[in-house]
């Protein structure tokens, strides 16, 4: 039997752009998508803090270092810059193997989305 659990979480990030006319997803600076151990085209989870919607979308690479957070088409409705948000990516496993699997947390700070040293 395989569930589904929390693979990586990027906890606390801030919108910095929302672009309706864009096809669908999330721009997330490559720092932290490395961080996160989070690749391109993942789904992932969205969780507003500031209005409480919880969406999918996939992911895209953000440039490097930039700290960009990018809610795109649809989803841009679902958030305004400056919104806090919690990016989350699952992976399907094992149970057996479930139950030993550590996820990946990264709480960059919150208003660049900067990794900490």
């Amino acid at each position: 039997m395989n569930i589904d659990v929390v693979k990586s979480k990027l906890h606390n990030v801030t919108v910095s752009g929302a672009n309706l006319n864009y096809i669908g997803s999330i721009t997330i600076d490559e720092d932290l998508m490395d961080a996160a151990n989070i690749i391109a085209n993942e789904k992932v989870q969205i969780v507003n803090n500031n209005n409480g919607e919880r969406f999918e979308t996939y992911v895209i690479k953000g440039e490097r270092g930039s700290g960009d957070i990018c809610l795109n088409g649809a989803a841009a409705r679902k958030v305004a810059v400056g919104d806090v948000i919690i990016i989350i990516s699952y992976a399907s496993m094992d149970f057996e193997e479930a139950k030993h699997f550590t996820p990946k947390f990264v709480f960059p700070e919150t208003t660049t989305n900067k990794l900490l040293d």
